[in-house]
Order: C-alpha cells, then sequence, then structure tokens
C-alpha cells in the first residue's frame, strides 16, 4: 500500500485547483495547438509542433504525479492540533542564535513547502531537528549549509 502523504487542507486545495487548472484549461489548449501545428504539414521541422508536444508531455506528467499525490493525501488540520511539542502543522517562531535573527515558519507537507512564504517541509532537517520540542527549546540542525542553533519562542497551531 502506498505510503500516505501529509499535507494540510490549503496545500490539499492548492493542489486540487493546479489539477483541474491543468486538466480543463492548460491539456485542452495545448492539444489544439498540436493539432494546428500538425495541419502545417513536415512535422520533422515544425518547432511549434515539436514544442506543442513537449509541453504536452510535462503536462500530463504533472497531472499523473498530482493525481497520486492527492490519492494518497492524508488532510491534517492544524486548526484541531493542540500540544506544547512540535509536531506537522506546527507555526513557530524561531530566534536563529548563530545570527540573532527571528524567523517564522509553518512545518507542511513536502509538496505544499514553499520558503518564501515560511512553509518548511516536514522532510527539511530543520523540520525534522524541530519535531518533538517545545517552546523555550534550544535546537542545533544540521543543514546543508551547516551547524545552525535555535530556540523556539513560540508554538501555535491554528
Amino acid at each position: 500500500m502506498a505510503e500516505k502523504v501529509p499535507m494540510t487542507p490549503d496545500g490539499y486545495s492548492r493542489l486540487s485547483e493546479e489539477l483541474k487548472r491543468l486538466r480543463d484549461v492548460e491539456l485542452p489548449q495545448v492539444l489544439n495547438d498540436i493539432s494546428i501545428a500538425r495541419a502545417l504539414g513536415d512535422l520533422s521541422e515544425n518547432a511549434d509542433y515539436q514544442s506543442a508536444r513537449e509541453r504536452q508531455g510535462m503536462i500530463t506528467a504533472r497531472i499523473s504525479y498530482l493525481e497520486q499525490t492527492l490519492a494518497r493525501a492524508e488532510v491534517i488540520d492544524p486548526a484541531k492540533l493542540s500540544g506544547n511539542l512540535v509536531q506537522f502543522g506546527a507555526k513557530l517562531r524561531l530566534l536563529n542564535l548563530d545570527s540573532e535573527q527571528e524567523e517564522s515558519i509553518q512545518i507542511v507537507g513536502t509538496d505544499e513547502a514553499d520558503s518564501k512564504l515560511g512553509r518548511i517541509s516536514v522532510a527539511s532537517p530543520l523540520a525534522r531537528g524541530l519535531l518533538g520540542h517545545a517552546v523555550d527549546d534550544r535546537v542545533t540542525v544540521m543543514t546543508p549549509s551547516g551547524s545552525r542553533t535555535y530556540e523556539i519562542l513560540a508554538l501555535t497551531y491554528s
């Protein structure tokens, strides 16, 4: 049996919307582009045809990936969680003791991680290092760029 993929409701919704857009808008458009390019004749030297076929391959691969991911999704609503220990869905305020800078993050599923928005994958070294810890704990984490020490300043689930 396939392994479950933890995901927040927001992440599930965003991936579902992407899948719908790919199926309903992008795939029909690229199929139309292929049809138009095919009508132009010699396909071996038709750059528009080759480009559209490549796009079709990328779109169908992404559709397949999203279908499989959503089928294995285990939606976990952080608003229904509580506790004093860091777990999936936690929103944290951290103090990077090496740089003295505060950071706000949320631990989310791999497919919904976005560092620009402060959403880090549960599989990342930072998240794995923080799991199971509590507010005021100091945690040293090995990251690809070296060892970093954090203090957990706040922990919420919402």
